[in-house]
């Protein structure tokens, strides 16, 4: 089938389903919430790694300044930080991977 009669063909199965002639597959899915962290619970988290402050924020992509700060309850993680802290707690050996 060529480029163009795959988008015409495309262009056409929306507008079925549009119009309520066809069904589409539907997935629900449910994002659980982000976790929040005190200070506590991050350097155990770092300490399961074994890892220093230095070599943790270097895994985890932010400054050794940021985990100080972190781990002293002066800021605290937010987005995709707070994420991947929830990762690491649950696998302290997932950032083995991007050691050199």
């Amino acid at each position: 089938m060529s480029v163009y009669n795959s988008i015409i063909q495309g262009l056409s199965e929306a507008m079925d389903y549009q119009n309520g002639k066809i069904t589409a597959r539907k997935t629900r899915l449910t994002i659980k919430p982000v976790v929040s962290f005190n200070n506590n619970e991050i350097k155990r988290i770092r300490q399961k790694t074994g890892l220093s402050q230095v070599m943790f924020a270097g895994s985890i992509g932010v400054s050794p300044k940021t985990v100080e700060a972190w781990e002293n309850g002066r800021n605290k993680p937010e987005g995709a930080s707070r994420r991947l802290l929830e990762v690491v707690r649950n696998d302290p050996g997932f950032l083995r991977q991007f050691q050199a």
